[in-house]
């Protein structure tokens, strides 16, 4: 098969393309601006005759339709994931999100590709009622542009496999973590406590409950939904079946790194405007085709820290 990956320098994106071109049968093009992607993570990558780098943007619809020619599978991981401070450049997630999903959607048309994942988010579901989440819960008032913006991004894709003939397979993460993360809980409180061991401030109270997922665990439940699921549009969440509170995964970084700082809480139950105060996803659609998560929340925050004691560069690079 011959797969275009866009954001493949980036974390989850990195991890797909290192799994699929393991099978030197297939073709890999990844395609990266390289704004939060990074040539360090295509190490494994980087010499094999089967994966080519196409640096280029998803804004330049000339330069991604000319790259992703000849594909027959497209794996859409680029994003503007920084939802904390998405209130600060509202134009970013429309243009990184929604308007990059419907260039690659076109790219797709014009050169006769049919198929597509799709990186969407938990976060569509809001501050939903329903706890544990499934597929079919109903959408509440969204809280966060960036998930209007992947919303909007699935929206798309549903009508192409609609009035186009693709297949579409769209995944809603829980926060994923592991091996190659560069933003988001783990990585800010490391940061912290490189700088002050003795202090760490946490947005919100510590009680928001969040369910994460580790990368590979991930990467496992796209192929396997891919393999098996045969819709024109399959919508699956991805997670774990347990959830942790935010104290918990501070009692963990910690622990691993040997510290007891004094814990600074700032907010209420929501740390930013857009915070959901618990996400916890029903994944028994993704469990019944035989999937299931290998490594436990606590492992993922462990691994995690360890990637990044021993990759501190991306602090500089951040």
């Amino acid at each position: 098969m011959k797969y275009f990956i866009t954001g493949g320098a980036g974390f989850i994106g990195s991890h797909m393309a290192e799994a699929l071109a393991k099978n030197e049968e297939n073709q890999i093009t990844i395609y990266d601006n390289m704004s939060t992607g990074f040539m360090q993570f295509m190490t494994p990558l980087l010499g094999k005759s089967n994966v080519r780098v196409v640096f280029g943007d998803m804004l330049d619809a000339e330069k991604l339709s000319e790259a992703i020619r000849g594909s027959e599978f497209v794996f859409h991981f680029a994003a503007n994931a920084d939802v904390r401070s998405g209130l600060l450049h509202p134009r970013k997630d429309l243009e990184q999100n929604t308007v990059a999903t419907f260039n690659v959607l076109e790219a797709m048309r014009r050169n006769g590709i049919r198929k597509i994942a799709f990186s969407s988010t938990g976060s569509v579901y809001g501050e939903t009622k329903t706890i544990p989440t499934p597929e079919d819960a109903p959408f509440p008032v969204q809280t966060s542009l960036y998930a209007s913006s992947k919303l909007a991004g699935e929206a798309l894709i549903s009508s192409y496999c609609e009035g186009y003939g693709f297949s579409g397979y769209i995944f809603r993460f829980v926060s994923i973590l592991g091996e190659r993360y560069s933003h988001g809980h783990v990585f800010d409180f490391y940061r912290q406590l490189m700088e002050n061991p003795n202090e760490l401030r946490i947005l919100g109270d510590g009680k928001q409950r969040k369910s994460y997922l580790y990368v590979r665990d991930c990467i496992s439940a796209m192929l396997t939904v891919i393999q098996k699921a045969q819709s024109a549009v399959n919508i699956y969440n991805l997670g774990a079946d347990e959830y942790c509170e935010v104290d918990d995964s501070v009692r963990w970084i910690c622990g691993h790194l040997g510290l007891a700082p004094d814990l600074v809480y700032s907010g209420g139950a929501r740390g930013w405007v857009g915070d959901i105060p618990f996400i916890f996803l029903d994944c028994s659609k993704l469990k019944a085709l035989g999937w299931k998560a290998e490594v436990t929340i606590k492992q993922a925050v462990e691994k995690t820290v360890r990637f990044i004691e021993g990759n501190r560069w991306i602090f500089e690079k951040r």
